[in-house]
């Protein structure tokens, strides 16, 4: 049973009271489990569920009266009756996935609610992508609900994208089905200062009575704070310390806190909750963004309760945060995030609480997942050949597009670089006296290239520019045509040939991630659709990424997956240095800065 097909609650209310009531039977009732009580936060023994029509008709001591001659009985045995997880902002394309791929990926780790915001393919393909991702995400046996892009670009007139997002596009897309809300509103400043497009998105969806998505990514907790949630922005995924979880509970939106492949902001800020005690039902986990190999290998939103457990957090509490307070932020609290009468039968069954082993999993009523496999057809859109032909550059690169020239004379310099900060999504505005040979400023010590390949109209354009944290030794180059959020082609290299060859390895490959070391090619992802997904299953692109990352590794890095800060050195709404295709960007000010300072 699809998203598309599910039927609503008044199309089965009959079914359900009949069944509550004992005048009819459920088509399965799962016997003698503890029951976790997300509204009550508590966990009961010995309780029965009754489902019918993939909704839950009775939570009791006893369902024996709802018991047909052909109702299903699961035997819980004792296990915990769990909530399915929730994850309340996500993006599908940082998996590297389709919704198809990644549904399938996340099942068995009891996750049966996503609320994804497709703005990576936004910016490649516009308003025909996210509605590409939007069908495809209504085909699957879980939820998947969208929310419409509303950066593309995520700062104007600083990047270039492959199609713009307008207020027209955002008030369609409310129409459609399986739309939730607007997508994190990364623009801040121009909220801050009531930019009219910003304001007229924000308006769109409100007239729709659903729900903004925020991210205000500066430190700035005063008057620009204080303006932006005035602007309408419901929730926060930016915040890296318990100051900024507080701020955003205390102004009235939902605390965002998130654990992806390399976003680690939930020990610093949960402590809003274990050790301040402020409410934790304005509190909500999430990942924002991880890759195949994590989904494979760690988990998914299962991943980032326990981690919420081990940092502190009593585990109903954390499953809360998974939960109910997801589905009551996104106004689905009768539908999604609960075990109780009338919700979709979304529930997971596990032995222990605090570790949270994922055994059985069942959405909508039917088991989906049992013992890490899934069970179930995850059907797969027919993405178009305009789709898959998305890497636009006018002609093979050379080492001199790749040069950074010194001023005439010059034995050195200083330059402006981009710093990588492990585990988190910020940079550091950093500066480095680097030599000059042969006319050239050249990678030295820690400090290595990255260049900005424009990728969507052929236009030849090469930004150059230089950053500091990977480790990287030897000559080698890692090229990726996923490069949050303008999705340009992002290259980082030790060596100006070696940059070439991995560029030019994408520009015939269509797009994906690729490292090459003295010439030769290390490990490749291939990614068809738009240069930032693939429609292979999860374990493949998983075994690739994996192959990438120990590349990485082969070259010197040693940072936690460091594809991740990679992929984001190009975003330029999150401070405090960045590289666009039109230049250097410092953050925090929103201006352009030139590489060589002297």
């Amino acid at each position: 049973m699809t998203q598309a097909t599910f039927p609503s609650w008044p199309d089965v209310a009959a079914d359900l009271v009949n069944v509550a009531a004992g005048r009819a039977p459920a088509d399965m009732i799962i016997k003698g489990g503890i029951w976790v009580n997300v509204h009550t936060r508590e966990a009961l023994p010995d309780h029965d569920i009754a489902i019918v029509k993939g909704r839950i008709a009775f939570v009791g001591l006893c369902a024996d009266h709802c018991k047909g001659p052909q109702t299903e009985i699961i035997e819980a045995r004792g296990r915990y009756m769990i909530p399915g997880l929730c994850d309340g902002h996500m993006h599908i394309e940082s998996g590297m996935l389709t919704p198809a791929e990644f549904a399938r990926a996340v099942i068995p780790h009891g996750t049966t609610s996503m609320f994804t915001d497709p703005h990576e393919i936004a910016n490649v393909l516009g308003l025909s992508g996210v509605r590409m991702m939007h069908d495809e995400a209504l085909m699957q046996p879980v939820n998947i609900f969208t929310q419409m892009p509303s950066c593309a670009p995520s700062a104007p007139g600083m990047e270039t994208t492959g199609y713009e997002i307008t207020a027209d596009d955002v008030a369609e897309a409310m129409q459609w089905p399986g739309i939730i809300g607007l997508g994190e509103m990364m623009n801040f400043p121009g909220v801050s200062n009531a930019d009219p497009q910003m304001l007229a998105e924000i308006a769109a969806t409100q007239r729709a009575d659903k729900t903004v998505g925020g991210h205000y990514a500066s430190p700035d907790l005063g008057p620009a704070f204080a303006a932006y949630v005035a602007g309408g922005p419901a929730d926060d995924h930016e915040g890296t310390c318990e100051a900024d979880a507080i701020a955003r509970m205390r102004q009235g939106m939902r605390a965002m806190i998130r654990l992806g492949s390399a976003w680690y902001d939930v020990e610093s800020q949960i402590t809003a909750i274990t050790e301040r005690g402020l409410d934790p039902r304005n509190m909500i986990l999430c990942t924002d963004d991880c890759h195949s190999a994590t989904l494979v290998n760690d988990g998914h939103m299962n991943r980032v309760v326990r981690h919420a457990i081990d940092c502190g957090c009593d585990p109903l509490v954390a499953l809360q945060m998974a939960t109910i307070n997801t589905a009551t932020h996104f106004g689905l609290e009768r539908e999604i995030g609960s075990l109780t009468p009338g919700r979709r039968a979304d529930v997971i069954l596990s032995s222990d609480l605090r570790t949270l082993p994922v055994e059985t999993v069942i959405a909508r009523g039917e088991i989906v997942a049992q013992d890490g496999v899934c069970l179930v057809d995850c059907p797969h859109f027919n993405w178009p050949e305009h789709a898959r032909q998305t890497v636009n550059m006018a002609a093979d690169l050379s080492l001199d597009d790749f040069t950074i020239t010194a001023p005439a004379g010059a034995n050195s310099v200083t330059a402006n670089v981009i710093g990588v900060v492990e585990n988190q999504a910020p940079t550091k505005a950093l500066q480095f006296e680097l030599p000059v040979t042969e006319g050239r400023v050249t990678a030295h010590g820690d400090v290595c290239q990255i260049a900005l390949v424009e990728r969507h109209r052929a236009t030849g354009g090469v930004v150059n520019a230089l950053v500091s944290g990977f480790g990287y030794t030897g000559e080698m180059a890692m090229a990726s045509t996923v490069a949050h959020d303008s999705h340009h082609m992002i290259v980082v290299g030790t060596d100006t040939g070696n940059m070439a060859l991995a560029a030019n390895h994408l520009r015939a490959l269509g797009g994906g991630i690729t490292v090459f070391k003295n010439g030769m090619e290390l490990a490749t992802i291939d990614l068809p659709i738009a240069g930032l997904m693939s429609d292979s299953p999860a374990a493949e692109v998983a075994a690739k990424t994996d192959a990438v990352m120990e590349a990485m590794r082969d070259c010197g890095c040693t940072l936690n997956n460091a594809y991740m800060q990679h992929s984001l050195l190009a975003l330029v709404v999150i401070p405090e240095l960045r590289i666009s295709d039109l230049g250097l960007v410092d953050v925090r000010t929103f201006e352009f800065v030139d590489v060589i300072v002297t």
